[in-house]
């Protein structure tokens, strides 16, 4: 393995000699207005600040801060971040008409994205005007906004679904009209990789002036063809973060970045170690949820269950990670479940310096097993309780729970029927309680009357993580009546199950006391 696959190891059939890459790559981020734009999210003007100075830390070079002449309260927040002083050239979206441009000036952006539906189904249906029409505005808006110093990039809005010819027009109106940059908007995310590849490769031959592209993710193939359009010499993605924008969103901010970076093998001088934690602050922010099967930084991108999995990545993590966590910011986590292994639990143990015998582990981990087959995912603080009830129980049994039914509800007393293996003979009874538990003490109290009177002194009930599928862990101490006193202790998913064990934990003890 090569000493540079330090934090990452990628297929070396990636490696294609034909790709024209640009001579630089440009990351343009809309967060703070395509993302802005994803139903139910609204940023303060606060929010947007400390996104667009997070962007900045990381070195994006361009950041689209806004549309400013949507409210005063946009403005407002395009000119907070114009005036915060950032590294990166700072944009705002401008529909071609004179009055955004102006505002955008009132914001004092380094310049402006302008845009202009040039397919049919827009110049009719939403512009209600001609190509001709369409063409001189783009043309006139332009040149005001070069008149008045600022750097602009033209948006053919839907250019996927234009028709080819005029779309050529388009661009070779605004170039001549002075455009900075020639966008390429895939505005309902319909582009496949294939045809990417042939519409930037026909621009890039065609124009001198640099290509951008914009691309939606209706299909779920934002990235793939951003990706491909770079390939093809385009100098300038757009992106978002975590993917955020209308409908299903934009071309991922963080995939594009680790795919250029590791699979590519091209630096963006962009500081990956800080994704994570963008991701996260946005997610935050936008109260969004972040699926855990997100790519690069959802809860699970480093997450492994599966024990030939965990084996694998405990003697060398890349077996089963194409980078390392720490590219990202993220951390890896063995999950324990189901299909866990031995040697996943054991490495866990092991961190928590926790010691048990080999009898006592394999009882954890059929505990682990158990729990998995029921669907429970089995965290880091269930592990810790297990192994320590493990430890603490008693050594010898001589009473064993061998069958409980609870009866409860709102017009019938809580009733708990318990059979009991009293040194090897069974015995069953039925009580009522206050509630179930009490219930279950009670049978139990019943059942052992002739082996010891048992007072219950102390009990203690906490939910080990937070849902309602948490374990549960009981903790009591007993006493009989010759002043022996004991604790027990125990954990399982169910609340009663867990009460009646970790009093028979106690009894047990107890009865070891006497027995010496």
């Amino acid at each position: 393995m090569r000493s540079d696959y330090l934090q990452y190891y990628i297929s070396h059939y990636n490696k294609e000699p034909e790709l024209n890459f640009p001579d630089e790559i440009t990351i343009y981020d809309t967060t703070l207005r395509d993302g802005e734009q994803t139903p139910g999210v609204c940023f303060s003007p606060e929010e947007k600040l400390e996104i667009a100075k997070k962007l900045d830390e990381i070195k994006i070079k361009q950041i689209e801060a806004g549309f400013p002449i949507v409210s005063k309260k946009e403005q407002e927040s395009v000119k907070s971040i114009t005036s915060e002083g950032l590294n990166a050239q700072i944009l705002s979206l401008a529909r071609t008409k004179k009055e955004d441009i102006d505002a955008a000036l009132d914001c004092d952006v380094d310049g402006v994205i302008t845009f202009m539906g040039t397919s049919d189904i827009h110049l009719e249906h939403k512009m209600h005007i001609g190509r001709q029409e369409a063409l001189n505005t783009c043309m006139n808006a332009i040149e005001y906004a070069k008149d008045h110093g600022l750097f602009v990039a033209f948006s053919a809005e839907d250019a996927t679904r234009t028709e080819h010819d005029y779309l050529f027009d388009v661009y070779d109106a605004v170039v001549d009209a002075g455009a900075d940059f020639l966008n390429v908007p895939d505005t309902v995310g319909v582009l496949i990789p294939v045809i990417t590849k042939e519409l930037i490769t026909n621009l890039k031959e065609r124009y001198t002036t640099p290509i951008s592209v914009h691309f939606h993710n209706d299909f779920g193939l934002a990235t793939a063809n951003t990706l491909t359009a770079i390939e093809c010499g385009a100098d300038q993605a757009h992106v978002t973060v975590n993917g955020m924008g209308e409908r299903t969103g934009n071309a991922s901010l963080e995939e594009l970045i680790v795919a250029l970076h590791a699979a590519y093998n091209i630096d963006l001088n962009i500081d990956t170690t800080q994704l994570y934690s963008l991701s996260e602050f946005v997610g935050r922010i936008t109260g969004i949820k972040m699926p855990v099967n997100k790519p690069i930084v959802g809860a699970n991108a480093f997450a492994h269950e599966s024990g030939i999995h965990v084996h694998g990545v405990l003697n060398n993590a890349l077996t089963y990670e194409p980078i390392s966590p720490e590219l990202v910011g993220h951390s890896r986590r063995i999950v324990l479940g189901k299909h866990t292994g031995a040697n996943a639990v054991k490495a866990k143990l092991e961190k928590y310096n926790i010691d048990l015998t080999e009898e006592q582990f394999q009882n954890v981990f059929d505990q682990i097993k158990a729990l998995g087959d029921k669907g429970k995912t089995v965290t880091d603080d269930d592990l810790r309780a297990i192994a320590i009830t493990e430890i603490s129980s008693a050594k010898e049994t001589p009473i064993k729970l061998e069958g409980l039914g609870i009866l409860s509800g709102a017009i019938v007393s809580p009733t708990a029927t318990v059979k009991l293996n009293i040194n090897g003979k069974l015995k069953e009874t039925s009580c009522t309680g206050v509630g179930p538990v009490d219930a279950a003490i009670n049978a139990i109290r019943e059942l052992i009357q002739d082996t010891m009177d048992i007072e219950l002194e102390e009990y203690n009930l906490e939910a080990i993580t937070g849902g309602t599928d948490a374990l549960a862990e009981v903790f009591v101490i007993s006493s009989d009546g010759e002043g022996n006193k004991s604790t027990g202790r125990a954990t399982n998913d169910d609340v009663i199950m867990a009460s009646i064990l970790a009093v028979l934990d106690s009894i047990n003890k107890i009865l070891l006391m006497e027995k010496n």
